[in-house]
C-alpha cells in the first residue's frame, strides 16, 4: 500500500495562490489515477481533480466544476509526485485537502478513491 504525505497548505487571502503537493512512498503510483479531494466544515468531502497516465506521454486530467480553470493538477511519475496550482483562490476554496490514489468516476459522474488517502493538509483562505 502506497503512504502519502501532503504538504503545501496554509492561509492566503482571496485572489492568491497556493501549490499543494503530495509525495508518495512505499510503492509507485503510477499505474493508478491520483487524484484531490477536499471537505470543508460541515460539508461533505467532495471531488476536486484527478490525473492518470496512460503509460505514456499523455496525461488524462478531470476537474470539478468549482475549480476548473483555476487549478491544475500535474504528477511527476519518476519522483512519485503529485501537484494541485491552485489560483484566483475563494474563501469557499477553504477546506482540508487530501491527496488520494487510485480514484475512479462511477456512471452518474461521482467520483471516489479506493486507494490509500493521506492525512490532509489545510488551505485557508480569507476575504
Amino acid at each position: 500500500q502506497v503512504q502519502l504525505v501532503e504538504s503545501g497548505g496554509g492561509l492566503v487571502q482571496a485572489g492568491g495562490s497556493l501549490r499543494l503537493s503530495c509525495a508518495a512512498s512505499g510503492r509507485t503510483f503510477s499505474s493508478n489515477a491520483m487524484g484531490w479531494f477536499r471537505q470543508a466544515p460541515g460539508k461533505e468531502r467532495e471531488f476536486v481533480a484527478s490525473i492518470r497516465w496512460n503509460g505514456g506521454s499523455i496525461y488524462y486530467t478531470s476537474y470539478a466544476a468549482s475549480v476548473k480553470g483555476r487549478f491544475t493538477i500535474s504528477r511527476d511519475n519518476a519522483k512519485n509526485t503529485m501537484d494541485l496550482q491552485m489560483n484566483s483562490l475563494k474563501p469557499e476554496d477553504t477546506a482540508v485537502y487530501y491527496c488520494v490514489d487510485d480514484v475512479f468516476k462511477i456512471s452518474d459522474g461521482s467520483w471516489f478513491g479506493r486507494g490509500s488517502w493521506g492525512q490532509g493538509t489545510q488551505v485557508t483562505v480569507s476575504s
